[in-house]
């Protein structure tokens, strides 16, 4: 083998990231969310009328998960989804009172989840930790154009 576990940061970043959407899925079970439902209910607060397309390209999803996402998350009342005004090919995706309500119960539990992360760093260690990982994605990127 190439290299051995202990070396292999790929690792550790999985590690951290199966804990945080562990923490993740108990603080939004709650509310009745998955983490991706949440994911795209916090987006649609801040972008209400976001197109399906759009959504799934801010949610990191491929457009048909999101379209399976979006049409359990209509079926529960918690988003509608109306053609748009000028673009009739289009689909805005609103939030609804009742998805409010449960983003709102979401991420406030989410929001303890990541304030404890947060709360393990200094101000600066999280600048630090910031930059550390955006150069973690630039490697990456490199090594799959390379690979590819």
């Amino acid at each position: 083998m190439g290299m051995p576990a202990a070396d292999r940061l790929g690792i550790d970043l999985h590690r951290a990231d199966l804990e945080l959407m562990a923490a993740k899925r108990l603080a939004v079970d709650p509310a009745g969310l998955t983490v991706p439902q949440y994911a795209a209910l916090y987006v649609l607060a801040d972008s209400p009328g976001i197109s399906g397309a759009a959504l799934a390209r801010s949610c990191q999803v491929t457009p048909q998960a999101m379209a399976v996402l979006l049409k359990h998350l209509t079926q529960r009342g918690l988003v509608e989804r109306a053609p748009h005004p000028w673009h009739r090919n289009v689909l805005e995706t609103r939030l609804t009172d009742r998805g409010r309500a449960a983003l709102e119960l979401a991420d406030e539990r989410a929001t303890e989840v990541e304030q404890c992360l947060a709360d393990e760093f200094t101000e600066a260690e999280q600048e630090q930790f910031r930059a550390f990982l955006q150069r973690a994605e630039r490697a990456l990127r490199h090594a799959a154009a390379d690979l590819g």
